[in-house]
């Protein structure tokens, strides 16, 4: 099969194709696993967590994608869990970033599976779908709404799940004001669900790119402005999906009192930390304010988002690349060009 694969952790500012166009073996099928041809993989920042070391694979050569959309190739015997679905050979499935969890612990029996500590991701703890075919757990695959094209679902397996997620952690009501840090995949998303759950609430998003808040204010954003320009009104909540750690304290700045801040991503880059020191308590925390990380998905978080998309007919924008151009799409992303998500054609 044909795959891109990751060798080591480097820096993409300094080697803009990490990843090479290689010929592999097919995957061999293990117990409890199924055979999935892909047809799509969406591409994610955290992909640039892992290449640069922030989110290190588990071991190299790997193989990076989590927002994988595909036939089944094999039948296979999902294990004994109770989210197992029916599957079908030739059926249309989804694998986002949890690959596996342990289905025992205290987390997973309280449905929060994402913290369970032998929580396994997918294209970093094991292959993923900048592939042709990959092998996954039978019982943490995702059944494709009929309604939803490949390049449509795959954004929503991680951009839109995660998103959804991190929608449902700011307590939101309808007719409150909610925040955008960030316009990327994930955020573009959210806008779209929250303007379907929360008709009445204004949407007011912060960008550095002027594109971006252009493309927001054509999605119905209420007001778009630069990361540190002041919105009309106090928000009762925010989401942040950058990289840095600046829109954070500018964030904190502009909720009400008693509101929250959401930050959607596995990491921050390190470099940017020591901006961290200028948090202002009186001015940026006091007040019961609060900051809320989002830590992976469930299965339930991604087949919510699934269900709730194809009946709202939510749609992303999407990019499209071919597979061997994978290296592009990711440079692309690390120099914030960025208008939806991007997704590759396998």
């Amino acid at each position: 099969m044909k795959a891109m694969l990751l060798h080591e952790i480097t820096s993409i500012a300094k080697n803009p194709a990490p990843l090479s166009f290689t010929d592999l073996p097919g995957p061999q099928i293990g117990e409890g696993e199924i055979l999935l041809r892909v047809t799509r993989c969406g591409v994610c920042h955290t992909e640039l967590d892992e290449i640069e070391g922030r989110t290190p694979p588990a071991e190299f050569p790997v193989i990076l994608g989590h927002q994988v959309v595909g036939t089944l190739e094999s039948d296979g015997q999902p294990s004994a869990q109770e989210q197992a679905p029916v599957l079908q050979k030739s059926q249309r499935v989804g694998v986002a970033w949890i690959a596996s969890a342990c289905g025992k612990c205290d987390y997973c029996k309280s449905g929060r599976e994402n913290l369970c500590p032998e929580f396994k991701a997918t294209g970093c703890d094991i292959n993923g779908g900048y592939a042709e075919y990959m092998t996954v757990r039978a019982d943490f695959v995702h059944p494709i709404p009929d309604s939803l094209s490949d390049s449509e679902a795959a954004p929503f397996l991680c951009a839109g799940a995660v998103g959804y997620r991190a929608l449902k952690l700011c307590n939101l009501h309808d007719g409150q004001g909610l925040g955008l840090m960030g316009f990327g995949g994930s955020n573009h998303l959210v806008l779209k669900t929250a303007k379907h759950k929360f008709p009445n609430s204004q949407i007011f998003v912060f960008s550095r790119n002027s594109q971006e808040r252009e493309f927001a204010l054509s999605l119905g954003a209420a007001w778009t402005g630069a990361i540190d320009e002041l919105p009309p009104e106090e928000l009762d909540a925010v989401i942040d999906t950058t990289p840095v750690w600046k829109p954070d304290l500018e964030a904190m700045k502009r909720l009400k009192p008693g509101g929250r801040l959401v930050i959607n991503a596995i990491r921050k880059e390190e470099a940017d930390k020591e901006v961290l020191m200028q948090l202002d308590y009186a001015s940026q925390l006091w007040m019961e304010k609060e900051i809320k990380s989002v830590a992976n998905v469930t299965r339930q978080d991604v087949r919510e988002f699934l269900a709730l998309a194809a009946e709202a007919e939510i749609k992303p924008e999407v990019q499209e690349y071919d597979l061997k151009d994978a290296n592009q799409a990711l440079l692309e992303l690390k120099q914030g060009k960025i208008r939806g998500a991007k997704v590759l054609r396998v």
